[in-house]
């Protein structure tokens, strides 16, 4: 079976590990499970996941862990005119994603500005401030195209769910008025399709391990796929239940001492 797990909220939470999760995970593979982490958050390049999730003892190639960041590069570099100079308003890992599939990038500030950027990608942005917020909406407003890894509204941390790529995105949104012109991250298709297609395997045979209604199991949903909410992350039961049909989860854990049996009578369904 193929296992499409977010990362946040779902194996760990900021540096510190969801007891039970990692092992479960790697019974998952262990018994042939095909496990593809499909995460939203683009603040840390695939080699810095794969290094995390082994050292929290989780199953962990390299080519199974595929980023927002990973993603909206793909992207980029795929289009029929790649940007020429794209500026990164996020992360080391968002930059150094963009330059592994050959894109030129600027740092967001008034020099890079002044390289008159044709592309700028936003995401989670943990060094947040007026001059770089200033400076996105500068180039966003001059027209470049402006795309965006994901729009989670919240971030988890161990110590409270904090701002998101979503929140700093709609700030540029609103400075600018333009909204982006591609957004990778779920609850959009693209990564669950792309994750799906690394594992061979089609997507509406996967079931998406999340934590998040309005981002795994939305993206779950939009492709056909099943679904598990687990309650170690950002939604609740409750939110779950309240849902019309069709758009909640295919079921509810309430984390990793269930999942393995939820997954056993997903399996056998």
């Amino acid at each position: 079976m193929l296992l499409l797990v977010d990362l946040d909220g779902v194996v760990y939470r900021g540096t510190e590990k969801i007891p039970g999760m990692p092992e479960l995970l790697t019974q998952r593979a262990a018994g042939g499970d095909i496990i593809v982490y499909v995460t939203n958050n683009s603040r840390w390049h695939r080699t810095e996941y794969q290094a995390r999730l082994e050292g929290m003892g989780a199953p962990a190639p390299l080519e199974h862990i595929l980023t927002s960041a990973r993603g909206t590069a793909l992207a980029l570099a795929g289009r029929p005119e790649p940007p020429r100079r794209t500026m990164v308003f996020g992360g080391d890992g968002l930059r150094r994603e963009l330059e592994d599939v050959g894109l030129v990038t600027l740092e967001c500030s008034y020099a890079g500005l002044e390289q008159e950027p044709d592309a700028i990608v936003c995401g989670v942005d943990f060094e947040l401030s007026f001059e770089r917020l200033s400076v996105a909406s500068m180039v966003v407003r001059r027209g470049a195209l402006f795309a965006a890894t994901n729009r989670d509204p919240i971030f988890p941390m161990p110590d409270g769910l904090k701002a998101g790529a979503g929140a700093m995105i709609m700030a540029i949104v609103t400075a600018s008025g333009r909204e982006p012109d591609l957004v990778i991250g779920k609850p959009e298709p693209g990564l669950m399709r792309e994750a799906a297609a690394v594992a061979g395997v089609p997507v509406q045979e996967a079931v998406v391990i999340g934590d998040g209604l309005v981002t795994d199991i939305a993206a779950a949903n939009a492709v056909g796929a099943r679904s598990v909410l687990v309650l170690t992350g950002v939604s609740t039961a409750e939110q779950a239940a309240a849902l019309p049909p069709g758009q909640g989860p295919t079921v509810v854990a309430q984390g990793p001492a269930d999942l393995g049996a939820v997954l056993d009578r997903l399996a056998t369904a």
